[in-house]
């Protein structure tokens, strides 16, 4: 029984250390674009419309060919932009700066013949992103933004990944903290959080 168990306990060993030899680990620079938009609840006086901003950094990836599982993990600055309407005032452009933190598990599809060309995978996972700069006259922004993010992409040639995903604010991001000369009333009630798009291109090593 003792030989059985050093036997199953080698085979797990050599199985583990093949996976770790013949995962891939890569890093490289990540850019790209987002497109968010805050949506508010609890007022009917507050809306606001798509802004485009842009996204640079880090990734770094770790995959087990054999399983296709993963995880990836970035680290980007961030600056996102908004325009706000408030009934009874000109709408606005809001924007702010951040560190963006995004940490997903990713499952990368092997392509028989063609893999070593194109390879699609799916993502999803938490993300942080803390404020770095950017003031609002009507809003009192948080310093953290939680979301989850869910996306699809694809590998080229083994360095190219291009890939899309929406993100779902989590928190609470702002307090209403409208001027009275505005005409509008104040309340903590309002709910303000930011969903968006991001497109990006990253060059793995």
């Amino acid at each position: 029984m003792n030989k059985v168990k050093f036997s199953i306990i080698l085979l797990l060993a050599a199985l583990c250390t093949g996976l770790s030899a013949q995962a891939k680990f890569g890093i490289g620079p990540k850019v790209g674009l987002n497109v968010n938009q805050l949506h508010f609840s609890g007022s009917k006086l507050l809306d606001a419309s798509n802004r485009c901003g842009i996204t640079a950094g880090v990734t770094a990836e770790y995959i087990a060919p054999m399983l296709g599982f993963g995880a990836d993990i970035s680290v980007m600055y961030t600056h996102m932009k908004t325009h706000v309407e408030l009934e009874g005032v000109d709408g606005y452009n809001a924007s702010g700066n951040f560190l963006e933190i995004p940490l997903h598990l990713k499952y990368k599809f092997s392509l028989p013949a063609v893999g070593s060309i194109i390879s699609p995978y799916i993502f999803t996972g938490p993300n942080v992103a803390v404020k770095l700069s950017g003031e609002d006259s009507y809003f009192s922004t948080k310093t953290t933004q939680w979301g989850w993010d869910l996306g699809i992409g694809v590998e080229l040639i083994r360095h190219l990944q291009i890939g899309a995903g929406y993100t779902w604010g989590l928190n609470k991001l702002a307090e209403v903290v409208i001027n009275d000369n505005a005409g509008l009333n104040y309340s903590n009630d309002i709910k303000v959080k930011n969903n968006y798009w991001t497109v990006t291109a990253a060059w793995m090593f």
